[in-house]
């Protein structure tokens, strides 16, 4: 649906003879791409530029535009306080939509995996129901594990209050099975959590393992549960993770995305 409301309105633009710019975005895309290869190239053919987040979908996408333009995700970098994790303690933070995507089940697997060895484990869960039954699917999981009192859900909160959030824990969990370049991932390397996440789409692209993330199989509870072990008992390296991440989010500051956009757009109107 998104792709239709794009290539409606373009053709407004079109019919109004503006140019216009094409962002990419989703780790879905790629699949897309491919199975309608001719109504895709068409749509990005058409834009004055075509710019994608990361590399992995500047890098699939290629063959249906080759100019395609890297401008990464900003942050308000300001905006997100940073701490050292030095001493970390076993409260994981999950920040994202309840989809199936994402596979929200798997940080309460994790959980499971590891509440005998830290029986003081928590994990909140922070995100809106998307209502394709996900939400239910983790319920029943935490039931079924029997972790009910190590799991709170308090829905989706208001972007102005991600920081406070992501900084009552020290681990991230992104457990998705599809992804791209995650702003919920940017935000937790900004505010210093250690982040564990699945090694899908771009994700490899965005972070690096042993450096500023550890990365797992999708889909693998066992082996995401012993990667937040390390970060648990291995002081040196969650400091590593810490630091490295706040660097990385760095580069994503508006201060730097900003002005590569209006170098862009000013070429753009000025061919226009």
């Amino acid at each position: 649906p998104a792709f239709t409301w794009a290539e409606a309105v373009c053709w407004v633009m079109r019919r109004l003879c503006k140019p216009y710019v094409l962002t990419l975005h989703g780790g879905n895309l790629p699949a897309f791409a491919q199975r309608s290869p001719r109504r895709v190239r068409r749509l990005l053919a058409s834009a004055a530029k075509v710019t994608a987040p990361s590399g992995y979908l500047r890098e699939q996408m290629s063959d249906y535009r080759p100019d395609i333009v890297l401008l990464p995700n900003p942050l308000e970098l300001a905006n997100y306080l940073f701490r050292e994790r030095a001493e970390p303690q076993p409260q994981i933070i999950w920040l994202r939509a309840f989809n199936s995507g994402y596979n929200p089940s798997l940080a309460a697997k994790v959980v499971a995996l590891l509440r005998n060895d830290f029986p003081d484990i928590h994990l909140l869960m922070i995100g809106r129901d998307k209502g394709d039954g996900s939400f239910q699917t983790f319920q029943q999981t935490v039931e079924s594990l029997g972790i009910e009192s190590h799991v709170d859900c308090p829905g989706g909160v208001a972007k102005s209050d991600v920081p406070s959030w992501l900084n009552k824990g020290d681990i991230f969990l992104n457990t998705t099975n599809v992804d791209n370049t995650p702003v919920s991932v940017m935000e937790a390397m900004a505010c210093g959590l250690c982040v564990v996440s699945t090694n899908v789409g771009g994700i490899p692209y965005l972070l690096e393992h042993e450096t500023d993330a550890l990365l797992v199989p999708p889909n693998d509870p066992e082996a995401m549960a012993a990667a937040v072990r390390r970060i648990l008992t291995e002081p040196d390296l969650s400091v590593r993770l810490s630091h490295n991440a706040r660097r990385k989010a760095e580069q994503f500051d508006w201060g730097t995305i900003l002005p590569q956009w209006e170098h862009l757009l000013a070429e753009v109107a000025h061919r226009g």
